[in-house]
């Protein structure tokens, strides 16, 4: 008799389904959201405090576009990582000299490193508080020393909440901008710039939101 594959944790089987939905969403993702001038200008300050040639790690990098796009044409090394394999099939082909693997930004360690800098634009919302906590620590200590993390959020006061999500289901997480703030520098950062904006997708389904745009450097 064959052997049974072994039952999915809580927290796989949860991955798993975050996936599908963005595996879901696949292209669609970039045409809803086609205006992401904070998303550009906060990669266009990163550039602007990194060496030529630096090392970035790009946390739930998407379809690549635009951020692993925009820091390999800055000259970066980069390497993203997703759980969405469609994602990562698109980030492939919209950015083929960037490296990209298919990883939970819960397994982020010391052997990621060293990296002059971590972008993580509207991906750690994707996990419940706790484990962004945890994540920005694993960010920190890939760092180099006054390395930087540049970051978004939505803003909102939610823990690992369902919503619907161009009409798939996935768990979003936010804080208040101060309480956001808070978070970063508790985790061994300080919060250089901050840039609030607000947004609406070309999508009815998408609610009109507040985005929060950080850039911190490694204390």
């Amino acid at each position: 008799m064959s052997e049974q594959p072994e039952p999915l944790s809580d927290w796989a089987h949860r991955q798993r389904e975050q996936a599908a939905g963005f595996d879901a969403v696949g292209a669609r993702y970039d045409e809803l959201f086609p205006h992401k001038d904070g998303q550009i200008r906060a990669g266009e300050l990163l550039l602007d405090r990194l060496p030529t040639g630096a090392r970035v790690l790009d946390v739930g990098c998407g379809t690549g576009v635009p951020t692993a796009r925009q820091l390999v044409d800055g000259g970066c090394a980069v390497t993203g990582i997703d759980i969405s394999s469609r994602m990562l099939e698109l980030a492939r082909r919209n950015v083929p000299e960037a490296t990209f693997e298919q990883r939970d930004a819960v397994d982020i360690d010391a052997r990621w490193g060293p990296c002059d800098a971590v972008v993580a634009f509207f991906s750690l919302l994707m996990l419940p508080r706790q484990e962004i906590v945890q994540v920005l620590a694993r960010i920190r200590e890939v760092l180099v020393p006054a390395g930087w993390v540049a970051m978004s959020m939505v803003e909102g006061d939610i823990d690992d909440q369902p919503v619907p999500f161009l009409g798939v289901p996935v768990r979003v997480t936010g804080w208040p901008r101060e309480e956001l703030r808070r978070v970063i520098i508790d985790a061994g950062f300080t919060v250089e710039i901050e840039d609030v904006r607000s947004y609406r997708s070309s999508s009815p389904d998408v609610a009109p939101e507040t985005q929060l745009f950080l850039l911190a450097r490694r204390r």
